[in-house]
């Protein structure tokens, strides 16, 4: 079992930065892929940026690629998020999550059985 746990969502202005880190207990990360997903109000949940399991590849959706950065510190347990250039439709709750089935990071939230509590993040225009 993977216990995960998401710091550093708040509110910032348009244009500003956020770095969500995710922290991971009871095993190593280092056996799983990792993923950010996020799902703002009346809509489904959906990728932003996961990372493979070797942290050599990573894979963006089109609406945060270059401006978001997904990396993982193996050695701390954690996986992070740099968050630049932030838009009001960033907005959202932002989760966390670890697979061990699709080590080469799968895009869709049913392939992770790991999950974190979530992170508020609010962009104001």
């Amino acid at each position: 079992q993977v216990q995960l746990v998401e710091s550093g969502g708040g509110l910032v202005q348009a244009g500003g930065s956020l770095r969500l880190s995710c922290a991971a207990s009871g095993r190593t990360l280092s056996r799983y892929a990792m993923g950010w997903f996020r799902q703002a109000p009346g809509k489904e949940r959906e990728y932003v940026a996961v990372i493979d399991w070797t942290g050599d590849r990573r894979y963006y959706a089109e609406s945060v690629k270059g401006r978001f950065t997904i990396s993982r510190d193996d050695a701390k347990n954690t996986g992070n998020l740099q968050m630049n250039s932030l838009k009001a439709e960033d907005t959202a709750v932002y989760y966390c999550a670890a697979s061990a089935t699709d080590l080469g990071g799968s895009l869709r939230p049913n392939e992770y059985a790991y999950w974190g509590q979530g992170t508020q993040v609010t962009v104001s225009s």
